[in-house]
């Protein structure tokens, strides 16, 4: 690979190769694509625009690291094509994953309630230190405070940062997308990949809490339970999701309001009546709320609703539900009004969370839309549009569930990506 530094010694550049390559962005899929490159022996360079890489990484699990999960398959993703997306990851999948952090020196631990692994450390620094030195130990050459300004593809490119040329046979982007802006992620990508031709599918927040100005969910801030989230537009259901739920100052968060974010995003404007529905109660079934009445009836008929909503959720959000209910407090629930015992049972199985907003890139962990799949090979992970093209990871659209799923995207699409670069 030929760099030619306009302004420093040319000392330690290397002859040209026949399979160089440069990545750009150096986060989970370009560590990944520039180390896969490197051990099928193609000479790498891999920049990134900030002076210290892998925010993501360290800021991800709670400062843990959740590096994959046991139940990855395709149906944990959204995007153009989740056929596309379930080629990449059967070509690198969970036991490639867990036999490559093994290899290099980071063994995980499954925990089995949400099926995530974390490294046995429990630290997200052992994570990018030894992804950081695998990557140097195979020869690649990471440039940090490398913005790249220019790509000019031909037979052999050209890549142009503010003080650096390079001129690689093939070129991997794994810039990222727009989450976490302090991370260093700007949506370069994106402009990068239109200017060689590529279709763009409009870009929103995934997996960033929801907004909400209700005084009532306010007053519950700190309180999490487990529920059922339903987004839909009248009898239509756009999206369900079931875990963790947490109430927060501004709104709502956890897994369940985390996942459901990315519909709320995208549907908002083509379903302008739609709305989010909360079961408190995840555990009765879709059509079962009858069932749930007639138990309710029989265990509880001398509780007044107040104490039979607590058996079911935590007081705070029993209290809640029973005041949006509107109902009496001393009326037992063998005695309570067909209308009210409706009311009641409707506040706990399919109760309405308003929402203002989604709270942006600011905070969301993935972004949703991306870089067409359908032009991009899923066999290798190259441009149709451009030969010598590479994509990998968050900037194509491709984005996972919470728990691991967006890693894995890095891991598996870096990984074949890196491969077939390496074979360019």
């Amino acid at each position: 690979m030929e760099d030619r530094n306009r302004g420093g010694t040319q000392a330690d550049v290397p002859s040209p190769h026949p399979s160089s390559i440069v990545v750009i962005g150096a986060g989970a899929a370009g560590l990944m694509a520039a180390l896969t490159a490197a051990k099928a022996r193609a000479n790498v360079v891999l920049l990134d625009s900030q002076q210290k890489i892998g925010a993501k990484i360290l800021v991800s699990g709670g400062g843990r690291c959740n590096v994959t999960n046991e139940h990855v398959t395709a149906s944990h993703f959204h995007s153009g094509s989740r056929e596309f997306v379930a080629r990449v990851l059967d070509a690198f999948g969970l036991p490639q994953t867990l036999r490559f952090f093994q290899d290099i020196g980071v063994p995980l631990k499954l925990e089995p309630e949400m099926g995530k692994y974390f490294p046995v450390s429990d630290s997200a620094e052992s994570v990018l230190e030894s992804l950081t030195t695998a990557v140097r130990s195979s020869g690649v050459r990471l440039r940090c405070a490398q913005n790249v300004h220019e790509i000019t593809p031909g037979a052999t490119w050209t890549v142009r940062t503010t003080d650096h040329e390079f001129s690689p046979k093939a070129v991997i982007l794994c810039t990222g997308g727009l989450s976490l802006p302090k991370s260093g992620s700007t949506g370069a990508g994106y402009a990068m990949a239109g200017k060689l031709g590529h279709s763009i599918v409009y870009t929103t927040p995934a997996l960033s809490p929801l907004l909400s100005d209700s005084p009532a969910h306010a007053a519950l801030s700190g309180v999490t339970l487990p529920v059922r989230l339903t987004w839909r537009e009248h009898r239509d259901v756009l999206a369900e999701y079931e875990g963790s739920f947490l109430f927060t100052h501004t709104g709502y968060s956890g897994p369940a309001a985390l996942n459901v974010s990315r519909h709320i995003a995208r549907d908002s404007k083509d379903h302008p009546a739609a709305a989010l529905y909360c079961r408190f109660v995840p555990a009765v079934p879709a059509g079962g709320e009858r069932e749930f009445e007639a138990y309710v009836l029989s265990e509880y008929r001398g509780h007044g609703p107040y104490a039979m909503a607590a058996r079911f959720m935590p007081r705070r959000v029993a209290d809640m539900v029973c005041d949006a209910a509107q109902v009496n407090p001393r009326v037992p629930m063998a005695r309570m009004p067909a209308p009210d015992r409706r009311r009641l049972m409707a506040s706990m199985l399919d109760h309405h969370l308003p929402v203002t907003e989604v709270d942006g890139y600011r905070k969301a962990e993935a972004t949703a839309g991306g870089v067409s799949v359908d032009e991009v090979d899923p066999e290798t992970m190259m441009s149709r549009i451009v030969p010598g093209l590479f994509l990998a990871g968050e900037i194509l659209d491709v984005d996972g569930q919470l728990g691991g799923y967006n890693f894995q995207w890095a891991w598996s699409s870096g990984y074949v990506a890196g491969r077939a670069a390496a074979k360019w």
